[in-house]
């Protein structure tokens, strides 16, 4: 009989949850007491939305992701449905489009202006009309830009083109009449050619989302399933839910068979909803307990035993709702893997939470941080439906790589001159030609910035300077790292060399 370890040889084994300082979290926000089963909250490298408490219609916030601490009453609100707001998500394209569903049926595309908002935001870019119920469901497809599928309590999945150029769309490309009661969770593989709902039947079910047809349905009754996710590319489904005996309960799926599930555990005793996330990257897995504090999180592996407990966050203030910052937006200089936005109603406040590994060295660890999704889709909205299919661009978010960095710099918009004022700026009354009218040169960018910098107050320069300083540090600590490395393995070579030949 084979000795078998006891331990798993792993780089998450030591995660740990980080709370943020209170400087941090985002106080006195009116965090709504919708009792929905959603989320409530979305979030991005630039801002923050969560849907709010409001009398008569709907209304949600959004908030720049570096304004922390006390919340203004009189910040701008989007306020154009006429019923609760339900879902809210950001496009994975552009940081300042968002979608938000409503209790009024409707679903509305909406445009965050890059100077900020300054009065409240009544009038959507888009407005999608096809459901006759309300729409409690959203999700942007994963890889084709301006794709939107929406769910409501009409039993209807639709799938909406935001590429038409029409301020009011009621015709959706396509409509499932599939499900026989609500929806009450989405989920995409990979590259968005397959689609896995869990519906209040209990049931989950594999959509091929063009065609229109369940590929497959599950038939197991003894877990009832509230909330599905794909595990990236591993052909694998995670479904939360309760067991007979009403205990909360997790499942893992063959996504090729649902007929009986790979694994399931029962974890307590609890009532509320367990919202499931997960990290392809890291292959680690996030269980969230709504009306608890706790996340449990577990490393998925291939091959049995398939889920691997890792550790528990505790916290003695309930979440009602949780936010999930996408890769791009971390600070990967303190071995950032994760980070929740957890919503506190009782003491309206947002909380981050970071999930780190902990690590000695400051210099970028890539092993960690393999290439991630970025902000270019793989397929216009056309292609996909045609019938293409592509997996996520990939990006290195390595610093000064090019990826989006977790602090923005928000500048108010410069107003535009006259064609005069810019021929008197060029020389005295001398005429611009055409051609330096259509391409402004180098020299006039430069002193754009220069005119944005001197509008900038005097501790942003100085912030920025130190962001800069300490990036240029790290860098320079790499370079060292990396040669003393060289150095070492040098060593070991001619070591290796002189014990081969006989000279020592």
């Amino acid at each position: 009989m084979s000795w078998q370890p006891q331990y798993r040889s792993s780089k998450f084994r030591h995660v740990y949850g980080k709370a943020a300082s209170k400087e941090k979290c985002y106080d006195c926000v009116p965090i709504t007491r919708n009792v929905h089963d959603n989320h409530f909250c979305a979030v991005n490298p630039h801002f923050i939305a969560v849907v709010t408490e409001c009398a008569g219609g709907g209304t949600f916030l959004v908030i720049p992701i570096n304004q922390t601490g006390k919340l203004n009453p009189n910040h701008p609100k989007i306020c154009g449905h006429k019923g609760n707001v339900l879902d809210i998500k950001w496009n994975p394209f552009n940081d300042f489009v968002i979608a938000s569903c409503s209790e009024d049926a409707t679903v509305k595309i909406w445009d965050i202006p890059k100077h900020l908002l300054t009065k409240n935001l009544t009038s959507p870019t888009k407005e999608l009309l096809g459901h006759t119920r309300r729409v409690g469901l959203i999700e942007w497809h994963p890889t084709a830009n301006n794709i939107l599928f929406s769910s409501g309590y009409d039993y209807k999945i639709m799938i909406w083109n935001l590429d038409i150029k029409d301020a009011v769309i009621s015709k959706p490309v396509k409509t499932f009449d599939a499900h026989k009661d609500v929806v009450l969770s989405m989920s995409f593989n990979t590259d968005g050619s397959l689609l896995a709902t869990a519906c209040r039947d209990r049931k989950i079910r594999l959509l091929d989302p063009r065609a229109g047809t369940v590929l497959q349905e599950a038939s197991y009754k003894s877990h009832k399933v509230n909330k599905v996710l794909f595990l990236g590319n591993m052909k694998k489904l995670f479904s939360t839910g309760t067991s007979r005996w009403n205990n909360r309960q997790i499942a893992l799926w063959d996504q090729n068979d649902l007929s009986v599930p790979l694994l399931e555990e029962d974890l307590d005793g609890s009532s509320g909803l367990l919202f499931p996330f997960y990290d392809s990257d890291t292959h680690m897995l996030y269980v969230v307990g709504k009306g608890d504090g706790n996340i449990r999180y577990y490393e998925i592996s291939p091959e049995k035993p398939y889920l691997n407990y890792l550790m528990e966050y505790r916290s003695q203030l309930p979440q009602k709702g949780v936010g999930m910052m996408p890769k791009r937006g971390l600070e990967v200089s303190a071995c950032e893997i994760f980070r929740f936005y957890k919503l506190i109603p009782t003491k309206s406040l947002i909380e981050p939470i970071s999930m780190i590994v902990p690590r000695r060295s400051e210099s970028y660890q890539e092993d960690i941080y393999p290439l991630t999704t970025g902000t270019q889709p793989a397929l216009t909205a056309l292609e996909w439906l045609k019938g293409v299919n592509k997996g996520p661009i990939l990006v290195s978010l390595r610093p000064g790589s090019g990826a989006e960095n977790s602090l923005p710099q928000f500048f108010e918009p410069e107003p535009l001159m006259k064609t005069a004022d810019l021929s008197q700026h060029q020389g005295q009354g001398r005429k611009m030609p055409p051609e330096d009218m259509q391409k402004p040169s180098k020299i006039e960018d430069s002193r754009k910035q220069l005119k944005v910098e001197e509008k900038m107050p005097e501790n942003e320069q100085l912030l920025q300077m130190f962001y800069r300083q300490q990036e240029e540090i790290r860098r320079l600590r790499e370079i060292v790292n990396q040669r003393d490395i060289q150095i070492k393995q040098l060593e070991l070579q001619l070591r290796n060399t002189c014990m081969e030949t006989g000279c020592y």
